[in-house]
Parts: structure tokens; C-alpha cells; sequence
């Protein structure tokens, strides 16, 4: 097998955007699966677990655009947009030899890593939802230099992609708006991407944990074993200062509900997938009395937090802190 550059291993890490399908519930719901079949991926025959895919080739395959087709169908949540993270497997192959150049188990990547470095997976992701296998080829004329030449195509020959989509984890919560009742409570306003802001109200914060769910999602249940994958931003009350954001530090992260402070654990406890929740934690379920990076002793801190999936591969990643 091949040597590949490190680019191409890590999957890369650059946005693109998705065009067809933009997120939100409905969006997600109307989103029309359309494939680009071309004959020559007649020649592809994809052996391999789900999530583990394996390729062979009867003949060289070529083609002169990208071209992709289903081999199972997946279902529920669909890929909308390219800043959506999965869980996906992945097989590359040398369209001219049949040659496997990469080979990947099952791993959390966005759409927009893995179109940054094969060009055209993300037409190959539009509207797939778990469970789906699709292969297809891309032309070297679509392809990065250094990706063509790792993969030891010429210039008019193709390379062919395998993908196993396992998990499709949401952008930003997608749940139902929420009244939310009580004042003295922060208030927060969106971004058009679902990026938050965190306004704090000029008074003393409260005594004890405050959970208020803003969004309600129809997904699975977060419960003490779940790992769940999340947005979010977190800021001081005292002064209104962000200390940690997923959303700044540009990708969500994964938390088993032991690895952070109690008041983050029990304000998603019990919460489903595609919810989004403020919290207000007391110095006593958060850091207490010690200093904790850039977080003084003492403080109240203010997160909300986007619930985008649960993730059972990705090794868990720092809890937010600072």
C-alpha cells in the first residue's frame, strides 16, 4: 500500500460548503438523496463489515466527472451541509492498478476534511444518512496535485472512493424552540450558523444550578453512560467573558458525562439529541474555590450547549475548562 501524506491521512482540515439542502429540521426532513451513476463503477466490487470497507476492481475505471451511486441506503439524520461531523469508513483505490492507497476504519471527520482532500465527497454526501455505502470515482482533473500523485494516477485517469456512513452528528441543535420562563436568567442571542451569544444580566448570580432546554430535539437520550457529542460556549458571569467555545476553537468535541464538572454533567443528563440548553453553574458544581486556568476561583460559569449526537468511537477529547 501506497505511503500517503499526512494531509491526506488526518483527512485534511478545511471548510467547504455543501449546495442543495440547508440545516434545520424541515431542511433535513425534504432532503432528496440524488446520485450521479456512471457505468464504469459496475467494475467496483465493495466487500466489508459496515464501517470497514474493502474494494476490488474488474477493469481500470475511468471517468471524465465525478460520478457516485448507493450501494445500501442509510436513514435518519442526513448530511445538510459540510459542517456536519460523521463517523465514516473509508477505502481509496487507484482507478488504473485497482491498487487500495488508503484503507480507514470508522472515524469522526467533518464533509468539509474529507472534500478538502478528495474533491467531490461531499456531492458523494449530499442527503446520505446512516447506514449508507456509496462508492464512486473522481477524476484526477478534480483531485489536489498531491493527492493525484500519492495515489499514482495520471493526469486522465480516476480514483475510487468507498464510503460507510455510520453516524451523521447535527451542525448546531435543530430542536423545537422552548418558552423559557424565570428572569435574572441570561440571555441568548444566535448566529445564522447557530453559533451563540451569551449576554449576562447585571446582578448576582443565582444560588444554585439553573438547566433552561431552548431547544428541544427529537433524538436519542443522553444518559450517565452516553458520550455525547456537543457544541458549545462558555462564559464568566462576573464578567461576561468567554473562557471555552467549540464554536471559536472550530470543532465540536466529545464528553463522557464523568470528564466534566458535575453542573455541565447534569444539565445534559436526560436531555436528547438535538437540543440546546443554558446552564448556569455554582462555584460548588463547577470549580469550586481554586483557580482553574483562566477561570478564578470562585466563579459562576455560564455555558450553552448544542447537542449534536452521541459518539461511541472518538477517543474523548479535554473537558472544556479553558
Amino acid at each position: 500500500m501506497r505511503r500517503i501524506p499526512a494531509a491526506v491521512a488526518a483527512l485534511g482540515l478545511t471548510a467547504l460548503a455543501l449546495v442543495g439542502c440547508a440545516p434545520g429540521g424541515s431542511a433535513a426532513a425534504a432532503c432528496d438523496r440524488t446520485t450521479s451513476d456512471a457505468s464504469s463503477l459496475a467494475l467496483v466490487d465493495v466487500t466489508g463489515e459496515q464501517g470497514q470497507p474493502a474494494a476490488t476492481t474488474t477493469a481500470p475505471v475511468y471517468v471524465t466527472k465525478t460520478a457516485f451511486t448507493d450501494l445500501a441506503e442509510g436513514s435518519g439524520t442526513p448530511i445538510t451541509t459540510s459542517a456536519q461531523d460523521v463517523q465514516v469508513g473509508i477505502a481509496v483505490l487507484n482507478g488504473a492498478t485497482g491498487q487500495t492507497v488508503l484503507a480507514a476504519p470508522t472515524t469522526v471527520v467533518s464533509v468539509a476534511t474529507l472534500d478538502d482532500t478528495f474533491t467531490g465527497v461531499a456531492d458523494m454526501l449530499q442527503c446520505a444518512r446512516p447506514g449508507s455505502r456509496t462508492v464512486g470515482a473522481i477524476p484526477a482533473s478534480d483531485l489536489p496535485a498531491e493527492v493525484v500523485s500519492q495515489i499514482g494516477i495520471d493526469e486522465d485517469q480516476s480514483a475510487v472512493v468507498v464510503l460507510d456512513l455510520n453516524t451523521v452528528f447535527l451542525a448546531a441543535a435543530n430542536g423545537t424552540p422552548q418558552y423559557v420562563d424565570g428572569s435574572g436568567i441570561p440571555t441568548v442571542v444566535l448566529a445564522p450558523d447557530g453559533t451563540p451569544g451569551i449576554v449576562v444580566p447585571d446582578a448576582a448570580p443565582p444560588a444554585d444550578l439553573v438547566v433552561k432546554t431552548l431547544k428541544k430535539g427529537d433524538g436519542a437520550v443522553i444518559d450517565a453512560d452516553s458520550r455525547p457529542r456537543v457544541h458549545y460556549t462558555g462564559v464568566l458571569w462576573e464578567t461576561g467573558e468567554v473562557f471555552d467555545s467549540s464554536w471559536q476553537n472550530g470543532s465540536p468535541q466529545t464528553f463522557s458525562l464523568d470528564g466534566v464538572v458535575d453542573g455541565f454533567a447534569q444539565a445534559i443528563e436526560g436531555q436528547t439529541v438535538g437540543s440546546q440548553v443554558l446552564v448556569v453553574i455554582p462555584p460548588e458544581l463547577g470549580y469550586g474555590d481554586e483557580d482553574s486556568g483562566t477561570i478564578p476561583g470562585g466563579s459562576t460559569l455560564v455555558f450553552v450547549i448544542d447537542i449534536l449526537g452521541i459518539d461511541d468511537i472518538t477517543t474523548e477529547q479535554p473537558a472544556p475548562t479553558q
